[in-house]
């Protein structure tokens, strides 16, 4: 059943200004989830000269992002003391943000975040050969012993609300796995409307929600999946062994639902 849009417009304000958060990242999809995060004006480029500045409507979240930290991924095999290669002056925050990093760096998450003063960490796993099930959970598991939130979605579209009050907070602002809104024709047989409530971190809602309008309503899933993976999404294609298929493949499932279920409301509303 979807979540309730309502308490997540509500939310979408009112805890703007009660959050800090570090992001520590390698690579580009860490690059491409701050793009999406601050809403830099030079991120979309879906529609070339046909923009219609759709993204205006949400602000960035620049003012709550304290500190962004680029971590060498050229490291030697082995890393006996990770904090060594850990920015110095890493600023006090609420939410750290963990992408991509090498997996002895990520080994030292645990002790940036006590460090630092983070209530809650997320660790999404976009590709398992960067991340492995197995450290994912050790991390997870030490950072719980020392009263901190985790959690490691896979792919990143997945983290939804958990419960876990510093890390709903980042849903909240309108991160996470997909919510829209959808508005059908008068024969129910066209998308005249696709609103994003939720976006997923990478920025791909906004860009299926844009395909979806105009398109017919008995083409959903081709407009989707064509949506998506031309935006393009950046999980792997390798066969991830906990989830049975692709973690790419599972995102494209993620916002085929977050669909369905705003179709489902449109149906009901008319």
């Amino acid at each position: 059943m979807q979540e309730d849009a309502g308490k997540d417009n509500k939310c979408l304000v009112g805890n703007r200004h009660n959050m800090r958060v570090n992001i520590f990242y390698s690579g580009e999809f860490g690059k491409k989830i701050i793009g999406n995060l601050v809403n830099s004006d030079r991120f979309c480029v879906a529609c070339g000269d046909l923009c219609d500045h759709c993204r205006e409507v949400r602000s960035g979240l620049g003012n709550i992002i304290t500190g962004i930290f680029e971590l060498r991924s050229d490291l030697p095999d082995f890393v006996e003391e990770p904090m060594e290669y850990m920015p110095e002056n890493i600023p006090d925050c609420d939410l750290i943000i963990a992408i991509d990093i090498n997996p002895d760096l990520l080994s030292a998450i645990p002790e940036v975040a006590e460090s630092s003063g983070a209530k809650g960490v997320i660790i999404p796993v976009d590709d398992s050969r960067i991340v492995p099930a197995g450290l994912a959970e050790q991390v997870k598991q030490r950072l719980e012993q020392k009263g901190i939130d985790c959690e490691c979605p896979k792919p990143f579209c997945a983290l939804g609300l958990s419960g876990k009050n510093s890390i709903d907070k980042f849903v909240q602002l309108g991160f996470g796995k997909p919510l829209l809104k959808i508005e059908l024709g008068h024969h129910g047989d066209i998308f005249t409307h696709a609103e994003v409530l939720r976006d997923a971190p990478c920025g791909s809602t906004w860009f299926v929600a844009k395909k979806l309008k105009w398109s017919d309503v008995k083409d959903y899933k081709e407009t989707i999946s064509a949506a998506h993976h031309s935006y393009p999404c950046t999980a792997s294609m390798q066969k991830d062994s906990q989830i049975g298929d692709t973690i790419l493949h599972e995102a494209g499932y993620i916002i085929r639902k977050s669909v369905e279920e705003a179709m489902e409301d449109a149906g009901k509303e008319k």
